[in-house]
């Protein structure tokens, strides 16, 4: 009797997923407690610490693991450095509940819109905190760690596809974003606090993302496929048109 009382509770079954996703919160609150006492750098390792499953296996799957969890990792360290680049308690709480609703709501979501939302906003995530904080680095520091960034979201991206030659198409990506980090390194432009190298890689790998997930499911028609490089070909040329090249910052 008292076997059949328990089974039509069901404690542990009820409850188990509210209190993951307050473990999970826990997290980002933390980060953010961390970040108003000036402990930026502790913040940034608990995050990191908070990945402790990628080397808890064996050594040959390290660089599996990193790959597999590269755009979480990006994400987490971008939420936080948002936070600590602002002494204004409610951006800091803006990038606290966005940081909640990527680890609640986006990043355990696995349809392939989903995912290619995750590789999206960890590319954009990524590359602002780097030519943010770091755009004054040498050009080398620039190239590699564009290179990272892209790569790891491209393969974040072909993982809801059955692409056999995932790893060759990141690496594409990766290193056309390490050219572009090389050239427009020498010009590191800014409208505002958004680099303009952002605006050119967020404007081309969404659209090749676009037109591979068109094509992938099979709907892609050339008046799309028209369209979706117009557009692309019009934001570079304002871009490009409207830049100052003159060495100075906007």
């Amino acid at each position: 009797m008292l076997t059949a009382l328990l089974d039509k509770i069901k404690p542990i079954r009820g409850f188990s997923h509210p209190i993951h996703l307050a473990l999970v919160a826990a997290l980002p609150i933390i980060a953010y407690i961390l970040v108003r006492i000036d402990f930026v750098g502790l913040a940034i390792l608990l995050v990191l610490i908070a990945k402790w499953r990628i080397v808890a296996v064996k050594p040959r799957y390290w660089m599996a693991n990193f790959i597999a969890n590269g755009i979480d990792t990006i994400a987490g360290i971008s939420f936080v450095i948002f936070m600590s680049t602002t002494s204004v308690k409610w951006w800091q709480l803006f990038w606290m509940l966005a940081y909640i609703a990527w680890l609640t709501w986006l990043k355990p979501r696995s349809g392939v819109l989903y995912v290619a939302a995750q590789a999206m906003f960890g590319q954009l995530l990524g590359l602002a905190v780097l030519y943010l904080k770091f755009g004054d680095a040498s050009t080398l520091l620039l190239m590699a760690g564009t290179w990272v960034i892209t790569y790891l979201a491209a393969r974040h991206y072909l993982t809801s596809f059955d692409e056999p030659h995932a790893p060759l198409l990141a690496h594409v990506w990766a290193y056309f974003s390490a050219g572009l980090a090389f050239v427009l390194g020498h010009w590191l432009l800014f409208y505002g606090l958004v680099a303009q190298i952002i605006i050119i890689l967020t404007t081309i790998g969404y659209g090749i993302a676009a037109l591979y997930y068109m094509d992938a499911t099979e709907r892609l028609t050339s008046s799309f496929e028209k369209q979706a490089l117009a557009l692309m070909v019009a934001i570079l040329v304002i871009v490009i048109v409207l830049s100052d090249w003159s060495g100075t910052t906007i």
